[in-house]
């Protein structure tokens, strides 16, 4: 019964995006989404908040689709629907750019005039993707990417690691963008007042360090692979480099219903619900995770990165193969929660600088903080072309 109530929806939406792209295409609109309408983060919403800061206003029109409208009906600057909703379709077959972060499904039925972006949700990876861990995924998922990436006009890189592995491993022979990472110019351009409205939200005091402990999620029930001594490390880090910390802890989405039952302690505060981690890893001071992507992020603030790892053989065995040995990344390594304290308790700043820089000069980085503005500049061209360049006067 649901598969017929879900073929039967398919066919009335592909119905529906027919009728609307009749429709002319808008030359200055904009159709974002991240993670399929679950957030307003990652990279499409960096390049919004560069628009909206640095474009003359209704220079372009920005529409966001989202599963929860009225969850974010607090951002001013830009136009939203709900997802999958009637408006929604208008306005996804009547915007001249389209910029997502994941894979689309076969009801983004591409224009001849339309351009996609594809962002991607991450900078570099640990974990292997698309064609390089295509026996691990569902062929569900792999028909889809291979249909996705045929759409795809632009791919977003950070570095030449992630352009070979696109090259390789993403179905994808078209034009690759090798300027950079949205979400990352906002860790290479630090912002105070940001700092000031986190600390805020979130009721830490200004003289407050932070650890943030972002692990990845696993497919399996043993929760006990989550916790941390956090109380414990609070304690190493003030020993070790002053100041008073707080703990924040963002579990995935997954987790949240039995966060409580892994976040305890004294200055340890649960934050799995805060919508943009680019945020907290801005405003952390030490960052504590696993086999995230984060850590790449994290990374271009120069700040403490420490990885714990404690199911690491078995992680490797069931679920992904990594792209590196994480012995040899330039992060500090423990398998238990002794081993992590040690690691904190011997930390070097100097080393751990010079083995970024090797790092950064390894994976070929494009990252300069000005992502952004690149990716900016070419979406006005396509909308209004080369005549029309009034990026030099808003930058």
């Amino acid at each position: 019964m649901n598969r017929l109530i879900e073929k039967l929806i398919k066919i009335i939406s592909l119905f529906i995006i027919h009728l609307f792209n009749c429709f002319p295409i808008k030359n200055n609109k904009i159709f974002m989404t991240s993670y399929y309408g679950s957030q307003y983060g990652c990279n499409p919403k960096y390049i919004t908040e560069y628009i909206v800061r640095n474009m003359p206003q209704d220079h372009f029109d920005i529409v966001w689709a989202f599963n929860d409208v009225i969850q974010h009906k607090h951002i001013p600057y830009i136009r939203k629907v709900k997802n999958m909703s009637l408006k929604y379709f208008y306005e996804l077959c009547t915007s001249k750019i389209v910029i997502t972060n994941f894979r689309t499904t076969d009801l983004f039925v591409k224009r001849k005039e339309q351009y996609y972006i594809q962002t991607w949700h991450s900078s570099l990876r640990l974990k292997q993707i698309e064609k390089d861990a295509e026996d691990r995924l569902p062929k569900s998922y792999v028909e889809m990417a291979k249909k996705d990436s045929k759409k795809c006009d632009l791919l977003l890189s950070g570095c030449k690691f992630s352009t070979d592995t696109f090259k390789r491993s993403f179905w994808y022979n078209g034009e690759i963008f090798e300027h950079g990472t949205p979400r990352n110019d906002f860790l290479l351009n630090q912002n105070v007042n940001l700092k000031r409205n986190v600390f805020s939200l979130l009721n830490i005091p200004s003289d407050y360090k932070i650890v943030l402990y972002a692990p990845t999620f696993r497919n399996h029930q043993d929760h006990t692979i989550y916790e941390l001594e956090f109380e414990k490390i609070i304690q190493t880090v003030e020993n070790t480099f002053g100041g008073k910390w707080i703990f924040l802890v963002k579990l995935h989405p997954h987790l949240l219903s039995i966060s409580n039952n892994i976040i305890r302690g004294k200055n340890v505060l649960d934050v799995t619900n805060y919508d943009d981690i680019q945020e907290l890893l801005s405003v952390s001071d030490i960052l504590i995770s696993d086999y995230s992507s984060l850590m790449f992020d994290f990374a271009m603030t120069r700040k403490p990165c420490f990885l714990y790892v404690p199911d690491y053989e078995e992680y490797t065995a069931k679920d992904r193969n990594l792209y590196f040995n994480v012995l040899e990344l330039p992060f500090k390594v423990a398998m238990n929660n002794e081993e992590l304290l040690h690691k904190i308790i011997h930390f070097e700043t100097k080393t751990y600088s010079k083995n970024l820089d090797q790092f950064f000069f390894k994976i070929g980085t494009y990252e300069d903080g000005k992502a952004s503005e690149n990716l900016v500049r070419r979406i006005n061209n396509i909308c209004f072309g080369e005549s029309r360049e009034i990026m030099n006067e808003a930058v």
